[in-house]
């Protein structure tokens, strides 16, 4: 059950982060149509942001933040549901999500459909994650060039 846990954390991870031209072009290929409900209409809403100055410090207001919710339900599976969060206000996107999240649900749930959930990981989540985690380590890369190290020389006085 761990595992299944740890898997859902990460390819929820992923999608929340995904760029939807990025979702979208690893999508449409594969050309499926799953059938299922809408439960919460893709909706738009405020995120309060608080911070910790140190990480210790008292809290206070950083600022809002707009996100966009969503949750399907799966017309075959009564007990599948999928869910999304995601940061702007792209209503598509985050119906997108939910849905991949449903449909990566079903292997982890003992369904027969351990070959979807295979093809949308190889086809979708990882291209996905390793679009990020390149993104990453360039913006790292950008941020390394201009980090400046301050040290202190000690003077031989007596």
């Amino acid at each position: 059950m761990e595992s299944a846990l740890t898997a859902r954390q990460s390819w929820m991870s992923v999608l929340a982060h995904s760029q939807p031209d990025e979702l979208l072009t690893y999508w449409q290929p594969l050309n499926l149509a799953p059938c299922y409900q809408v439960i919460r209409a893709p909706e738009i809403g405020l995120n309060q942001l608080q911070a910790r100055m140190g990480g210790t410090g008292r809290r206070f207001i950083l600022g809002d933040m707009t996100i966009t919710r969503a949750v399907i339900k799966l017309d075959d599976h009564a007990d599948v549901y999928g869910y999304s969060y995601i940061v702007g206000r792209n209503k598509p996107h985050a119906e997108l999500c939910a849905l991949l999240d449903a449909l990566l649900q079903l292997s982890t749930l003992g369904s027969k459909s351990a070959g979807l959930n295979e093809l949308l990981l190889n086809t979708v989540i990882h291209p996905l994650a390793a679009a990020q985690q390149e993104r990453r380590e360039l913006r790292a890369r950008a941020i390394a060039t201009s980090k400046v190290d301050f040290f202190t020389l000690v003077r031989g006085e007596d």
